[in-house]
């Protein structure tokens, strides 16, 4: 049963707290069976136009909403449906609103022809306008949406969840099978379907998306949790030792235990968290988690390698760069600090990741990353493996554990190449300088976060201790202006591996 505009909007806001933006609708040309369409639309669905406007409270924070009314015509949308829609994304961005659509709709109103198909163009500028001055966008699809609606603003959420069951798509079914002669492959255009394959993030009710609305627009406001105690006292005595007592290749073994902590381990200890899947243009890779988080009060945008999902053969792909990429960008339009954390042993080395261009996108990320004006912080959690752990490493300030490690390959394919073997791992870890406590002395990591005596040890309190030190470096980066911290960036990777002297 699919619910109303109406339904949807007393489900989303806080009872009681919408106010209508509408208007009349323009007046458009209209043959006489056309506007008796529009007479019989009215009626049956109780509004005036196939979508509504206005604003109201989300759990007590203002939004401004657009929600599509599939009763009046198929929630197609014409010239007076999108005039209204393009005035409340406006309206919003003057405002400064964050603003929460609802799309259901069969598409452009075939009635009102190409004139109608052409305003998918303005309202996805207008979209575009609004989150350029970094205002939260977020999407909810209903069943159905289709067509332009689903190819426009349907599709340019920070973030995009969808209704169960619902059919999502380009091509309506009965329109392929017109054209085609055959049925469209079933199963595909389905909410849960692009949710697998990296299209959307999520496939969830209404109620469920209000509480996940709620915390994502409480990360992207940027606004620390007042009183929010960040600091984590880790005195240098206690850092240097637990580093410098253990060899390089001492780390690189405890570094690889199956039951060390790992990037889903820190987000236990996060609050308002809202994972988040995919690039949303159809790749999703299972090496890789990306969420927004609160970090000890501290907003933030979190990606990093999942240790767990590199097990059975799994490596990082393409799609996990690009996934990174999201983050990237996710994090610069809305002015979010950036928390990236490295765990991997390394990217496919496939025929597929050499085609689907792995590394490109590990020189994009890199690039991203040098260049991104907001806050960053990279973490060398354990593993660091070649061109996947440098494309997540470009960072403002960057941590270690005692046991992480970066290195251009494994110690063992570094003595593959210098002695045709790989008895030699241990010597070439030592002499090639990839332990934390040898990365602090040059430059790579600025502060190394201890474990005690091994973070697989003390799982809870490392992560804490961690997720603490993390939220300590985001609270000192904020205060300094982007292009600050941008300049000193670029300066920092200039200066890498050059003697003062």
């Amino acid at each position: 049963m699919r619910i109303s505009a109406r339904e949807l909007l007393g489900e989303l806001l806080d009872t009681g707290s919408y106010i209508s933006w509408d208007r009349p609708p323009i007046t458009v040309a209209a043959t006489p069976r056309y506007r008796e369409a529009l007479r019989k639309a009215a009626v049956a669905a109780g509004t005036d136009e196939s979508v509504l406007t206005g604003e109201g409270l989300l759990r007590g924070r203002r939004v401004a909403v657009i929600a599509c009314e599939f009763g009046f015509l198929a929630g197609s949308v014409g010239v007076a449906a999108a005039e209204r829609i393009v005035s409340a994304v406006e309206r919003a961005t003057d405002l400064g609103l964050p603003l929460v659509v609802s799309p259901t709709s069969g598409g452009t109103r075939m009635q009102e022809g190409t004139v109608a198909f052409v305003q998918m163009v303005k309202i996805a500028g207008a979209v575009a306008a609004h989150k350029a001055e970094s205002h939260p966008y977020l999407v909810y699809l209903r069943n159905p949406t289709m067509g332009g609606v689903f190819a426009s603003w349907g599709s340019l959420g920070h973030m995009t969840f969808a209704e169960p069951g619902a059919l999502i798509g380009f091509l309506g079914p009965r329109v392929y099978q017109a054209l085609y002669g055959q049925p469209f492959p079933e199963g595909v255009q389905t909410a849960e379907n692009l949710y697998r394959r990296g299209v959307i993030d999520g496939v969830v009710t209404i109620s469920l998306f209000r509480r996940i609305a709620h915390r994502a627009l409480s990360v992207f406001s940027g606004v620390p949790t007042p009183g929010s105690t960040v600091r984590e006292q880790v005195p240098l005595s206690d850092q240097e030792p637990s580093a410098e007592a253990v060899s390089a290749w001492e780390s690189v073994v405890i570094s690889r235990r199956p039951d060390r902590p790992g990037i889903r381990d820190l987000l236990r200890h996060v609050t308002q968290r809202v994972p988040l899947s995919g690039t949303g243009q159809g790749e999703s890779d299972r090496t890789v988690v990306h969420a927004l988080a609160r970090l000890r009060g501290q907003p933030c945008v979190v990606f990093g390698h999942d240790r767990f999902g590199q097990q059975d053969g799994y490596s990082m792909g393409p799609a996990a760069l690009r996934e990174a990429r999201r983050s990237m960008a996710l994090a610069e339009e809305l002015r979010l600090p950036l928390v990236l954390v490295i765990d991997t042993a390394g990217a496919a080395l496939s025929k597929e990741a050499e085609e689907r261009g792995l590394a490109p996108e590990i020189a994009r990320c890199i690039a991203d990353l040098v260049t991104l004006d907001t806050p960053t912080i990279s973490v060398l959690l354990g593993q660091g493996t070649g061109g996947g752990a440098l494309a997540l490493l470009p960072a403002d300030r960057v941590l270690a554990a005692t046991h992480g490690w970066l290195a251009p390959l494994p110690p063992e394919g570094a003595s593959a190449i210098v002695y045709r073997d790989t008895e030699h791992a241990p010597e070439l870890a030592q002499s090639q300088r990839i332990r934390a406590a040898d990365l602090l002395v040059d430059g790579v990591v600025d502060r190394i976060v201890p474990e005690y005596p091994d973070a697989a040890a003390e799982p809870v309190d490392f992560a804490r201790r961690m997720v603490a030190t993390i939220a300590d470096e985001l609270a000192r980066l904020r205060q300094r202006p982007d292009a600050e911290l941008r300049a000193l960036r670029t300066q920092r990777y200039r200066r890498l591996g050059l003697s003062d002297g």
